[in-house]
């Protein structure tokens, strides 16, 4: 194997960065009791596809920024993005700015953005369900001063939407409020470690995506960071969900 170059290990630090913002989103429901980490998981199926029927349109405003420090250089870029869902229509970007490293812009950025859509598109691939997941339940801890199942997670097969590690779910709304996970799947071996944690919030009774922060770190020197803030949302449901809120 030939000595990599410098810009073959900055490649292999921020190629694993996209797949971050394809981070699955979530909805609350009520809790019946104590649960196994299977009914915890049929809950979240349930109300995840209640959720996607209830929801008509979301709309908010994104903050990308991604930062490589590695070889006595720091090299940094970021982008502000305009995110439109609809229940009939899908997902739609819209770059708003962007400044810093035209090659992170490119490679990182828009990838990550990309990344968005083709998982968006493959939702039941990606979903956090035992059609794609094997779950253990860990045990329970405090989240936002909230009680929360942690289950262990385990994906059945390698893919770069999916991930290894622990979610916590809150054990009254079903949602995932916390994540600290590493990619299934490895896209390249001069990648040492990613981490990836992840922040959800409730806005107008759901629980949807604040923050996600991903790690790379490379076996030879450099290491990445892409961070992402969904900022506010701007929710419209149906007046079934609005009646009960």
């Amino acid at each position: 194997m030939g000595f990599p170059s410098r810009r073959e290990l900055f490649l292999a630090a921020v190629t694993v960065l996209f797949a971050a913002s394809a981070l699955p989103e979530d909805v609350s429901t009520a809790l019946a009791g104590p649960l196994n980490s299977a009914q915890i998981v049929a809950q979240m199926t349930a109300r995840d596809q209640a959720r996607n029927m209830e929801l008509k349109h979301y709309q908010s405003q994104r903050h990308y920024q991604v930062q490589y420090r590695g070889f006595s250089a720091i090299v940094a870029a970021n982008m502000t993005v305009d995110v439109n869902y609809d229940i009939e229509a899908g997902k739609s970007f819209q770059i708003v700015s962007q400044s810093g490293s035209k090659f992170l812009i490119e490679k990182v950025l828009k990838r990550a953005v990309d990344s968005e859509k083709e998982a968006f598109n493959s939702r039941a691939s990606t979903a956090l369900t035992q059609a794609n997941y094997k779950f253990h339940l860990a045990g329970t801890e405090a989240v936002l001063g909230r009680p929360a199942y942690v289950l262990d997670v385990e994906p059945l097969v390698p893919s770069k939407f999916l991930y290894r590690g622990k979610i916590w779910v809150d054990a009254a709304d079903f949602a995932v409020v916390k994540m600290e996970t590493q990619p299934a799947k490895n896209p390249s071996f001069w990648i040492s470690r990613t981490l990836i944690h992840y922040t959800g919030a409730k806005t107008d009774g759901y629980w949807m995506p604040a923050s996600v922060r991903s790690e790379t770190s490379v076996r030879i020197g450099g290491a990445a960071v892409l961070t992402i803030d969904y900022g506010s949302y701007q929710i419209a449901a149906d007046s079934a969900l609005n009646s009960t809120q």
